[in-house]
Formats: C-alpha cells, structure tokens, sequence
C-alpha cells in the first residue's frame, strides 16, 4: 500500500514530507515555526503580514518577513486587497529568503475582511485572480493561496476559486474545510474538499480540525496531496512527528506533560535568542496557558509566568513539571 505521507513539490521547492504548519496570528513566531520544523513540518508558514504595511515601510510589518537558518522551507504569507500592493509584499518576501509566497484569501476576521482582504476575496475572484497573477509576474519563488470551501454553510465555493487560483499561476492552494462563518469550529466538509481537489491539477493542502494521523488520513483519502496543521500544533510542535508515524503504520504516541514542557523551555530558549530574554519571554505569554493547561495548580502557574523577565525564572517556575 502507497504511504499517506511522502515528499511533496511546490513548483521548485521539494519538500520532505507533505506536513505544513499552517499561519497563524500572533503564535507562528519565527521560534514557533523552527520548534515546528524540528517537530517534523516539512514546510511552515509564517503570521500573515499586511500588504499594505509593507507597501507603507512599517517597519513592525518587515520584522515579520524575518527567516532562519532553521526553519526552511518556508512561505511568508501575505494579506491585502490591491494586487499592486501584494506584488510588493511578494518581492519583499522573496527578498527576505522566502521560499513561497503565500496569498491569504480565507481569514474570516472583520479587521481583515472590511478592507476586501481575507475571505472577503472569496466573493472576488476576479480580484483574488489579479492578486495571485501579481505576485507570480513579481517573483521567481511559488506563489501559493489559501481560502476556505465557503462564506457560510452550504457553500462549494472550492471548485470554482481553486480553477481561479491554478489558471491566475497559483503552484498549490490551502484549503480550510470549514466556511468563513464557523471561524474554527464544527466539522469540515470533506465533500466540498474533493470536489476543490478534482477541479486542478496543482496541489491542495486540507486545513482544518486536524489533531492526529487519522484526521489526516481522512483528508487525504479525499484527495488533498498534503495537511496544514494548525491549532494542534499550538501546545505541541510534535505533532507533524506523531502524524506521520502515524500514516507511516508506526505507533505515534502524544507527548507527556514533563515532555511537552520541556518542548515550552525550548520555545521559550529560542524566544530569547531571537528577541532579546525580557521581550522572548514577552512574546510567549500568548502561548502559556495552552502549554500549562491540565497540569496541577496550570492557573497559577500561568499568572506567575506573566510576571517573568528571565529565562532563570520560568525554568525555576517550569522545572516542577518536567519530573
């Protein structure tokens, strides 16, 4: 039987397994996505960074295009509604060492979909085709695109938007099997999925609800060449190891808690390497109460882990549950 998990290309890049990271906002840190990529992603994706930023010389914005040595292959991805302004965030990306550009076309967040952007671009094709036939014009890296089946439940926009992005030069689309309207919850319609997936030649990532092998397994049954990880991957960059022991046959087994807090000191380790010890740690606060969440007195320890400016004082606060 052919393995569920193999290498996968998007148009030059190969990549070593058909596992991604998926973007996320204020959590796919440059530490995030290298702990990811240790943890067997064979791509990562950074936060989304605005076009408009970019085009503007923000300088916030450019930090964000920021790569490591250790976290390739990876895609910067983008968001905006001006396709000249998405060219540029492209070639500043390319600039920055990316690998892929990646067009966002499925946040169903007001703040991004009021300015056209996001999921709003799903009501847009032909603004989402000039985007993606932009940037590709613009760069000599893959341009990728990522949306959702629908708006609101019981749409099947996938078929239609994915022959949109293969014809505009798209090299392989994310798909999130929820609409717009569930933001990250309920079911994903696997239905709609193989019908995006039979409509183009290019890849399709399946994105959405998947926690282990056989939410993969599932996905690609229907036809998706690869899975975007996204929230599972949160308080456990392992899991793209667990899931391809998985679809390989092998028994993938979760972390322990002593393990798993371990991983967090090495979040936190590569946090203060990148931004400086008081701001890394700054930065991780975001992510503390999904790494100590279900550990004995997790409340507390998070509040405490709040107030810490240095790497001495999470490891003292932290060592107790890595016995």
């Amino acid at each position: 039987m052919t393995s569920l998990l193999r290498p996968l290309a998007i148009g030059s890049v190969r990549l070593k397994n058909n596992l991604a990271l998926a973007p996320m906002a204020g959590i796919t840190s440059a530490a995030f996505r290298i702990l990811a990529a240790e943890g067997g992603a064979g791509l990562v994706v950074t936060e989304m960074v605005s076009a408009e930023s970019i085009k503007y010389g923000n300088k916030k914005s450019f930090k964000m295009l920021e790569l490591n040595p250790g976290e390739h292959p990876a895609a910067i991805q983008v968001f905006g509604a001006d396709p000249a302004s998405v060219a540029l965030a492209a070639q500043a990306a390319e600039r920055a060492g990316a690998d892929i550009v990646d067009i966002n076309a499925g946040c169903p967040v007001r703040k991004v979909t009021r300015s056209g952007a996001g999921a709003a671009l799903m009501g847009a094709p032909l603004v989402l085709a000039a985007l993606i036939a932009g940037a590709v014009r613009c760069v000599k890296i893959p341009v990728t695109v990522k949306f959702r089946v629908g708006l609101i439940a019981g749409d099947n926009l996938g078929p239609l938007l994915a022959r949109v992005a293969e014809e505009a030069g798209a090299a392989a689309i994310t798909l999130h099997g929820r609409p717009a309207s569930q933001f990250h919850t309920g079911p994903v319609d696997l239905a709609a999925m193989a019908a995006a997936v039979a409509a183009v030649r290019i890849p399709v990532f399946g994105n959405g609800g998947v926690e282990n092998a056989s939410g993969a397994r599932a996905m690609l049954e229907a036809g998706c060449a690869g899975i975007a990880v996204g929230r599972a991957a949160v308080f456990n960059p392992a899991v793209f190891g667990e899931i391809a022991a998985g679809l390989s046959g092998a028994a993938g087994t979760a972390p322990s808690s002593a393990e798993r807090i371990r991983l967090f000191m090495r979040f936190l380790e590569l946090s203060a390497a990148l931004y400086g010890e008081e701001h890394g740690l700054a930065r991780a606060r975001k992510l503390a109460g999904y790494w100590l969440k279900s550990l004995p007195g997790a409340s507390g320890a998070r509040a405490s882990f709040m107030r810490l400016k240095t790497l001495k004082e999470a490891r003292n606060l932290l060592i107790q549950y890595t016995r």
